[in-house]
């Protein structure tokens, strides 16, 4: 070998050394699934150092993501007195980017434990400690005592910590039980034994931990509601701590110019009259800056930042006398990917910012118009992307609860499930949370309950209760599932290609899945077989072939009676093979160019 050739490799090995993980590190991806490329140069002393709750921002905060102890022993036991290792929060345990990569069960409970300092410029402060989402039943001690406890996997929660800090260092532990599908709760596309559609578990913290100090006086929740037929919005500003006399002042902003300022008493809906007003969507997608101040005896409480958007989401018959979906009372096809929101390396948990936003940008770059947030509920962060990107939103319940429809997929006209009083209770507390974190986000425009009727129960009550509770949106009962005639829409749903079996004369018919279009690509494939699609093909040109025929059908049926469509889907999952890219994002399956020409002729079909 030549003396520059083995200077070259010399240099070359001594470069993949520096690089790689010492094998004594405290952390290292576990595992050998693909990953993707933001995994590869993550941080550990730098995850997710984003604000996690962008729509409602204070100033000042602490971040507590990073390595934390984790054991996993038998349920029912007390604090293990030694921990097994470390664990990178905030992935789940079950992903690779935890480090850990084991499976827990119904049978045992995840600890964590980490010590944890408060700045001293938080002193005399009200100290509220903060987790974005963990899944699924939460108990946490401070110092040795427990301050609090939480169910549901998909909602943020936060504890008053101030009376139990003491001086020096706080010992935190969180102790965590998830059943998984062996339970009655929201699982979503989570099972103990994954195979086909169903993929690996998610258990314990998947979302920011972070603590904020406020005053004793401070704002706890900021809603939204615009009316574009009014030109108003209505905000209501909940407090904690407040007394008769204090108030509230709401500044609205367009870039530098104010355009509205009012000012309520706690407690009270404020409505705030903004004059000719810049209307949100995908092609314009305008958001106005809102800074909520809480004042008590003249003197600034708390100061908030957040933002808001006019638009408005309804149903018209057209002149033809089909119902259609509209948006800022103009019909509106709303075209978009089932977006499961799972990852190869962190599973519920993008492995950074830059990767949680791609997924949204991508669906903009495709020509699509909507997501439908598939039985997962996305970090705060995703829905303020939707809402600076322009994309709407269907958002889905994450289904839960064993039935037969489950596992035999008796989806039309079935019986619907009968749950016990604790699991009917569970959905509703759940749901309400759910939809409670996240109305104030425009580019949320349709709940959907119930997924092809895994778990439907009581479909017209809770479609009722959904559209009553939240009377600015719409409500699609059950996408593809047992059909009632109650809320906004008849959802079908049709593999591979597009058909329309049904259609309904009083509300907008639409298509809640269709395609399935498969394609492995070896190199990027989270299993070697077993890996499937309705229907699969060999390369980027027959996919994009078939597609396109899907497509121009599509455009048939939207003007006989379509409102809306929802294609499977952005990313490849675990076996599933159908995804718009792979499951690494690192390969896109399709001819992007004339996807995106298809789907914008698609989107635009109304308002040419």
């Amino acid at each position: 070998m030549k003396k520059n050739a083995l200077i070259w490799l010399f240099l070359a090995l001594m470069s993949l050394t520096a690089t790689a993980k010492a094998p004594n590190s405290p952390w290292k991806p576990a595992g050998d699934k693909i990953k993707t490329k933001w995994a590869e140069t993550l941080d550990p002393n730098h995850v997710l150092p984003e604000y996690p709750r962008p729509i409602m921002e204070r100033s000042n905060w602490a971040n507590l993501n990073g390595l934390w102890e984790y054991a996993i022993q038998p349920i029912g036991q007390k604090e293990p007195q030694a921990f097994e290792g470390k664990i990178l929060v905030p992935f789940a345990v079950e992903s690779s980017l935890s480090g850990v990569q084991k499976q827990v069960g119904k049978d045992k409970e995840l600890w964590y434990k980490r010590t944890l300092t408060v700045p001293s410029s938080w002193k005399g402060k009200t100290v509220l400690l903060h987790f974005g989402a963990v899944d699924w039943k939460t108990e946490v001690y401070l110092n040795d005592i427990k301050i609090g406890s939480h169910t549901g996997g998909y909602t943020p929660f936060c504890f008053d910590i101030t009376h139990y800090l003491k001086p020096g260092n706080q010992k935190l532990v969180v102790k965590v039980w998830d059943p998984t599908t062996d339970g009655y709760q929201p699982v979503g596309k989570q099972n103990a034994n994954p195979n086909g559609i169903w993929y690996t578990p998610v258990t314990g913290i998947w979302q920011t931990v972070w603590m904020e100090p406020v005053n004793n006086k401070h704002i706890t929740h900021i809603e939204s509601t615009p009316d574009i037929d009014s030109q108003k919005l209505t905000v209501h500003v909940a407090t904690e701590g407040t007394t008769w006399g204090d108030l509230v002042d709401i500044q609205v902003k367009d870039g530098n110019t104010v355009v509205a300022n009012a000012k309520g008493a706690v407690g009270q809906p404020v409505d705030i009259s903004i004059e000719n007003p810049k209307l949100w969507s995908p092609e314009s997608p305008s958001l106005y800056d809102v800074e909520v101040k809480l004042f008590s005896g003249g003197k600034l409480q708390d100061k908030i930042k957040s933002y808001a958007a006019m638009r408005k989401i309804s149903t018209q018959r057209d002149g033809n006398g089909i119902v259609r979906l509209q948006l800022n009372n103009k019909d509106y096809f709303q075209f978009g990917p089932l977006d499961q929101g799972w990852w190869p390396d962190g599973l519920y948990t993008a492995p950074t910012d830059e990767a949680l936003r791609y997924d949204i940008q991508k669906a903009k770059d495709f020509g699509f118009n909507m997501i439908r947030k598939h039985v997962k509920v996305e970090p705060a962060r995703w829905y303020t992307y939707c809402d600076q990107l322009g994309i709407l939103v269907w958002q889905d319940m994450p289904s839960g609860d064993k039935s037969p429809q489950w596992q035999n997929h008796q989806y039309f006209n079935g019986s619907e499930l009968i749950r016990s009083a604790e699991s009917e209770a569970n959905y509703k507390k759940e749901w309400k949370e759910i939809m409670d974190c996240l109305r104030s986000y425009p580019s949320i425009v349709t709940w959907v309950p119930f997924n092809e009727a895994w778990g439907q129960f009581k479909t017209v009550e809770i479609a009722e209760w959904t559209k009553k509770y939240d009377t600015s949106r719409l409500v699609n009962p059950a996408s593809g599932g047992n059909f009632y005639h109650t809320g906004d829409m008849l959802d079908l749903h049709n593999y591979p290609g597009p058909e329309m079996y049904l259609a309904d004369g009083e509300r907008p018919t639409v298509l809640g899945e269709y395609g399935g279009i498969g394609l492995p690509i070896k190199g990027h494939l989270w299993q070697a077989d077993k890996n499937w699609g309705y229907v699969q093909f060999k390369n980027a040109k027959e996919v994009t072939d078939e597609y396109v025929k899907y497509a121009e059908k599509l455009k048939k049926l939207a003007h006989t009676g379509f409102s809306a469509a929802v294609y499977t889907q952005t990313t490849d999952v675990e076996g599933e093979v159908n995804g718009l890219m792979t499951y690494d994002r690192k390969v896109i399956k399709v001819e992007e160019d004339r996807v995106r020409k298809v789907n914008q002729e698609i989107c635009h079909l109304f308002n040419q």
